[in-house]
């Protein structure tokens, strides 16, 4: 089915994703590639490993849409019916394709029977098309091709064979349409309910030609909703988002959806503004040349980031980055950071996992108290010498450090580097929150200090009673007296 606007289906086969068994990643990948390339993807459809079903989705699906993808269902087990169904769809017969035939026997070997389950695969309909993908690397062709029939093209059901054989052959099937969908994001402070007469007004405006997206977001630490605006006509959509935004002011949020990788920009813009004279552009641009002489020092493999998901040690991270790919712009490797392993929030578990895929990150972790993890790190890696600590002035047992203060004699020999030493607690979180680094959740949920989960709570001066009559707190950055910072940690909980 033709049309200035092309369309897509996709049809998921297998009882395995009805029933919960495996998780169905291809929709999205498919959706989000096909929206990229100006094909709008109009209907999902998930079908059991019922011949009937799957051909009935297939006929419909290929008379309503331009394109209609399938995942899945082209094995060698007696569940594999795609191509059987894509055959009863447009009644036709199978045959046994000469060239997946050499392609399977190439590869399970020649001594196969027509009837070896080996071979359903290259049982393919009568008025089957092959197309080969290229390998993006290479240049080789693949060995083993797409099946297409008329305007259904069959995929693999594993992920990773469905994105390299769409990868290698989108250009071919999707990439003449001559459509872009334009895109515009707005977010917003406020829920729905306080912006809904504003989204209505804007929506009875343009929702023939700019529609409008509205999602809300619950745990995000910078917005509580996302907009989207899309069109074909790029002029129409600069004009409607400028008016949304007009609209809508006093709630937008500038959020950076990617901090990380324009993290030297953001970071050298604030540090560089040392003839100021704030204190926030002094403390972050003594910080930034702190990290500096550290790199001047000691190689990348010398150096780590001490890193157990706290506020101080974000920020730390966040700089550090910045510095790196500043000053060695070239560099593709890891960042190491040091990560002391401790009973903790399940939250920070996620976060630091989140942040090694983030910042490209290869975690050194050690177990036990600090002293004796020191120990154990410099027996597993004894090439490092120093590491970038958090600390700031007002810690605990910090009054006399240095920016650079080597360990005590006995201690496990490394050069501790403080760089926000100066830094306020008040300091931490405009550095966080201006940049929009990504921060632990908890210190959405009242705590401002973060220890071992039996010594730590939310801090009671962030308490309040909520609109419903029940106890809550304001998140950790609201804090107004920043000494009051430790009041949700036992005294004797570590940092």
């Amino acid at each position: 089915m033709a049309g200035a606007k092309p369309t897509a289906g996709i049809i998921i086969i297998g009882d395995e994703i009805l029933k919960g068994h495996t998780a169905d990643t291809n929709s999205h990948f498919l959706c989000k590639e096909l929206y990229t390339l100006g094909v709008k993807v109009e209907k999902i459809s998930v079908v059991g490993d019922d011949l009937q079903v799957i051909s009935h989705e297939i006929a419909t699906f290929s008379n309503r849409f331009t394109h209609v993808i399938t995942s899945g269902g082209i094995g060698p087990t007696h569940d594999d019916l795609t191509l059987e169904g894509v055959a009863m769809a447009f009644k036709e017969e199978l045959y046994l394709h000469p060239e997946i035939e050499a392609a399977c026997k190439k590869y399970f070997g020649n001594d196969l029977s027509p009837d070896s389950p080996h071979l359903k695969m290259a049982k393919v309909p009568q008025s089957t098309r092959l197309l080969y993908g290229v390998n993006q690397k290479t240049g080789a062709k693949h060995d083993y091709p797409l099946v297409s029939v008329n305007n259904v093209f069959v995929f693999p059901g594993i992920p990773s064979l469905l994105e390299r054989a769409f990868h290698s052959l989108k250009d071919q099937l999707f990439a003449s349409s001559g459509i872009t969908f334009h895109v515009r994001e707005v977010y917003l402070s406020e829920h729905e309910l306080k912006v809904v007469d504003i989204l209505n007004k804007f929506n009875a405006k343009y929702k023939d030609t700019v529609p409008l997206g509205s999602y809300p977001e619950w745990h995000n630490s910078y917005y509580k909703l996302k907009l989207i605006l899309e069109s074909g006509d790029e002029e129409l959509i600069e004009s409607a988002h400028s008016e949304l935004i007009s609209m809508l002011h006093e709630y937008i949020v500038h959020y950076q959806k990617d901090p990380v990788s324009v993290a030297p920009e953001q970071v050298y813009a604030i540090g560089g503004i040392l003839n100021s004279g704030g204190h926030f552009s002094t403390a972050v641009g003594n910080a930034i040349n702190t990290i500096e002489r550290a790199l001047d020092q000691y190689t990348l493999e010398e150096i780590c980031v001490g890193f157990n998901g706290g506020k101080d040690c974000t920020a730390l991270l966040h700089m550090y980055y910045a510095v790196v790919k500043r000053k060695f712009p070239d560099y593709k490797g890891h960042l190491q950071v040091l990560y002391v392993e401790a009973p903790t929030f399940p939250e920070i578990d996620t976060f630091i996992s989140q942040s090694v895929k983030r910042y490209n990150l290869k975690t050194l972790t050690v177990h036990g108290r600090m002293k004796e993890a020191l120990s154990d790190l410099k027996k597993k890696h004894p090439e490092l010498k120093a590491v970038l600590m958090g600390t700031r002035r007002t810690d605990p047992y910090s009054a006399s450090l240095s920016e650079f203060s080597p360990t005590d004699k006995d201690w496990p020999e490394y050069m501790r580097v403080n760089p926000m030493l100066e830094w306020s607690y008040h300091d931490v979180w405009q550095f966080i929150r201006q940049l929009y680094v990504p921060y632990c959740r908890l210190y959405d949920q009242g705590y401002t200090s973060l220890g071992s989960k039996t010594h730590t709570d939310p801090n009671p001066s962030l308490r309040y009673t909520n609109e419903y009559g029940q106890t809550a707190y304001k998140p950790a950055w609201m804090l107004e007296n920043g000494l009051d910072e430790r009041s949700g940690r036992n005294p004797l909980s570590p940092k």
